[in-house]
């Protein structure tokens, strides 16, 4: 039988003639075929009768409509399903349990539990148009087909050149194949290190101590487009690949309703029925979507990158006792493998943004990039690490964040000479709950916006050169400088100051710092 390309599900037709209410409409061949089976024994006459008006309509419908592309899914309920085209996908009735036991040979696929149907069709039941966010890979496309099928939305894509390092254009050419007509393809690599990961470094944020948020920081930016998107397209709700599990759906969806409060958001991996990568690869066969050699098995391990960092999760790296194997780092090559000769290199800084490379201004993209080939090629920004997730359970994840952790570094160093004591120890007191707020996914609300209204004051006199030395996975810093600097030599030799600190001063200030620790001491002796 011929495979269909667009198929829905429903158990709510749409009124039909009272002459066809135990029919279908179904396309000549399938309605041969329904026929042929209804000649059985135990078929009631009254179901033979209607595959016949099924088979009548089915002529006038390739006639006039070419509806030549539905195919016999099974239902776990205990009837037969028959999703039409989507033109005519209401068009339909279920028909007796005998009558299923007839067709069931047929069947080219296993239908979701009906139940998990009508719920998925109830709750998305008004949208007519939705914005994917859709990478071009196995499960953006299946999700994507989902869409079409289960919803018969109609599907624009949205692709974010984040500096994965992938090429793009298979993409484009993959949505075109699946029956796209609205493809947005967009590089927004210099957007995402200019508003997003450059205000982030401004406050040194790090969640928990070490993770330097690469993932955590791309999601507001996607879901800033899906939501730019929608509203150009008249698109009524987006749709991500996110699982259920992960902080990443939390992210995209807690700063898409920010931007648009009224927006639709649709997550398959909570909605959809598939129990197994094997689900997956049926329903990718049966939809004709093409699965890479590669992807057939079970991935050893899940990968999301952008220009700021690579993140890999899950499979060989589940067990936190056992080493990472070395394939999984993909972005930096082994510190012990890494040039016996330190190299070394000069970071200028601006109002807190990195500026410059060795006396060469960049863009901020193009920095960034340039500050990963450094760490890259002498073994800088692994990190394996388990974390607390926003959902509330534990992973082990295995970072690469080459250009960060440089830029970290150098900016903490710039920051020493230029910043005020008080200032820079309010800012070290703020930071974590700066770094909880990106990494819960509220970079959109109130309080990081307040937040960041005060480190970016604080900055403004932060600039300068920052030397490093990088060596085996290391980074050194040796030499700062800056015409804004803090820092005097003359308060701080070891030389005559020619009166610019009197040491007798000392003194006093610690006598009054310490009366309170004395008052103290003296009532508990």
């Amino acid at each position: 039988m011929p495979k269909a390309t667009s198929s829905v599900w429903t158990t709510m037709p749409s009124p039909v003639p009272t002459t066809t209410k135990r029919a279908a409409f179904l396309p000549c061949a399938s309605a041969r075929l329904m026929e042929r089976v209804m000649s059985g024994p135990g078929v009631a006459a009254s179901s033979r009768l209607a595959a016949a008006k099924a088979r009548s309509v089915g002529r006038l419908g390739t006639n006039s409509m070419a509806f030549s592309r539905s195919v016999i899914l099974g239902d776990t309920a205990g009837h037969a399903l028959l999703p039409a085209d989507s033109c005519i996908r209401r068009w339909f009735r279920l028909y007796r349990f005998k009558f299923w036991l007839k067709c069931r040979r047929f069947c080219t696929a296993a239908s979701p539990p009906r139940k998990a149907r009508t719920d998925i069709m109830a709750s998305h039941k008004d949208v007519k148009k939705v914005v994917l966010a859709y990478s071009g890979g196995l499960d953006t496309s299946i999700i994507l087909k989902w869409l079409q099928t289960e919803l018969g939305a109609e599907v624009v894509t949205f692709t974010a050149d984040l500096g994965q390092g992938e090429e793009l254009e298979p993409a484009r050419k993959k949505a075109e194949m699946l029956g796209i007509k609205e493809i947005y393809i967009e590089d927004v690599r210099e957007e995402f290190v200019r508003d997003f990961v450059f205000p982030m470094f401004r406050a040194n944020a790090v969640y928990e101590g070490v993770y330097l948020l690469g993932t955590s920081i791309a999601r507001p930016l996607i879901s800033k487009h899906l939501i730019d998107i929608a509203r150009k397209t008249g698109a009524d709700a987006i749709a991500h690949g996110a699982t259920g599990k992960g902080n990443d759906q939390v992210r995209f969806e807690l700063s898409a309703y920010a931007l648009n409060p009224d927006i639709k958001i649709i997550a398959p991996w909570r909605d959809w029925s598939f129990k197994s990568r094997t689900d997956l690869l049926e329903f990718a066969e049966k939809h004709q979507i093409p699965v890479a050699k590669d992807k057939k098995g079970e991935a050893p391990f899940s990968v999301d990158a952008n220009l700021l960092h690579s993140s890999s999760e899950g499979k060989v790296l589940e067990d936190p006792a056992q080493e990472a194997p070395e394939y999984v780092h993909m972005r930096t090559i082994s510190p012990e493998a890494a040039p016996d000769q330190a190299t070394v290199i000069k970071i200028g800084f601006e109002r807190g943004d990195a500026v410059s490379i060795n006396g060469v201004r960049l863009s901020p993209a193009t920095l960034l990039a340039k500050l990963n080939d450094y760490g890259r090629d002498n073994g800088i920004g692994r990190l394996d690490l388990v974390e607390n997730r926003f959902v509330g359970m534990k992973s082990r994840g295995v970072y690469e964040t080459p250009g960060g952790t440089i830029l970290l570094a150098a900016h903490r160093a710039i920051e020493s000479i230029t910043l005020d004591r008080g200032a820079a120890h309010l800012k070290d007191e703020l930071m974590p709950r700066y770094a909880e707020l990106i990494y819960y996914g509220f970079w959109f609300s109130p309080e990081r916006e307040m937040l960041q209204a005060a480190i970016d004051r604080s900055q403004e006199h932060v600039e300068g050169e920052v030397t490093l030395k990088l060596y085996k996975g290391n980074v050194m810093v040796i030499g700062r400088e800056s015409d804004k600097s803090l820092y005097s030599d003359k308060l701080v030799t070891f030389e005559d100051d020619q009166g610019a600190y009197d040491q007798k001063d000392a003194a006093g200030f610690i006598k009054l710092n310490a009366l309170r620790l004395r008052t103290l001491a003296a009532r508990n002796r």
